[in-house]
């Protein structure tokens, strides 16, 4: 099972050329279970529907309640952002049989309507608990983002049973490997979020030459805000199941580069294989 994570970067920049060039990476990788954020619709238009069906996938979409001060970024180049709305999606290959979204917490600073979502996905094998989560951005919330890993992982224990697939978490932490969130999310550095609850960071698979950043000044669209580049989004996944279900077989980045000279996100994706079992791959 080809799982794929991936921040699109809502209506930003050159966004009707991105669209495109998102189209053409998803394409190439023909994955089974994409979890995306910052997911945009409006006018009638939605960008996660769009892909699904270029793509041949189904989707579930999530609209985050507070999007307005996400358009007041946008107010001065974007005719429709006063309508656009944004949010978390799920692409699968399979049908979508159970679905939840949570409201992450946040203080009323940092309020902006940040989500998780929980879908639960047929696959011909066993049943996937998928989740994907946008996590609060500003460098200084740490604590914020403990808050919102523990509302996660409470989530995910809510919906993790009834299959020997092990969950698999997507999002756009906005933290790096060693942070506080991403530890305590794991549970296997520090005690976990929710007792027994505890993930492997795919990455932890990857080959160790391979360039691991998913936010980087490689790319212009993150240049602009001069941090110096970092590995912020993840698939985690749980041990694997009782025939290696889930065990992670190959990992990598997509997307950081341009497409007919178009960068298709601010952020790399994250793609994982997951096994079916001991000695199969879907």
């Amino acid at each position: 099972m080809r799982v794929v994570s991936w921040n699109l970067w809502w209506r930003f920049g050159p966004w009707r050329e991105r669209q495109k060039a998102i189209l053409a990476v998803l394409r190439e990788l023909r994955p089974d279970v994409v979890g995306l954020q910052e997911v945009w619709a409006a006018g009638g238009e939605n960008l996660a529907e769009w892909l699904a069906d270029e793509l041949g996938l189904h989707c579930t979409w999530a609209a985050s309640p507070f999007p307005e001060r996400w358009r007041t970024r946008i107010a001065d180049v974007d005719a429709d952002a006063g309508s656009a709305d944004i949010g978390n999606a799920v692409l699968s290959r399979w049908p979508v049989t159970e679905r939840e979204t949570l409201l992450l917490p946040a203080p009323a600073d940092l309020a902006d309507g940040r989500l998780a979502l929980y879908a639960r996905v047929a696959a011909p094998a066993f049943d996937v608990p998928f989740f994907t989560a946008h996590l609060t951005s500003a460098v200084q919330a740490s604590a914020v983002r403990c808050a919102q890993v523990t509302a996660l992982a409470e989530l995910v224990a809510r919906h993790r049973g009834g299959t020997p697939c092990p969950p698999v978490v997507t999002g756009d932490f906005n933290a790096w490997p060693d942070s506080d969130e991403v530890r305590l999310f794991a549970g296997t550095r520090t005690a976990p979020a929710v007792p027994g609850l505890v993930f492997h960071d795919a990455w932890d698979y990857a080959d160790p030459t391979a360039p691991a950043a998913t936010w980087t000044p490689e790319n212009p669209y993150a240049a602009r805000l001069l941090e110096p580049p970092a590995r912020i989004d993840y698939i985690h996944v749980g041990p694997p199941g009782p025939a290696g279900e889930g065990h992670v077989r190959r990992v990598q980045r997509a997307g950081q580069g341009p497409v007919d000279g178009v960068w298709p996100s601010d952020h790399a994706a994250v793609v994982a294989d997951l096994a079916e079992g001991e000695t199969a791959i879907i």
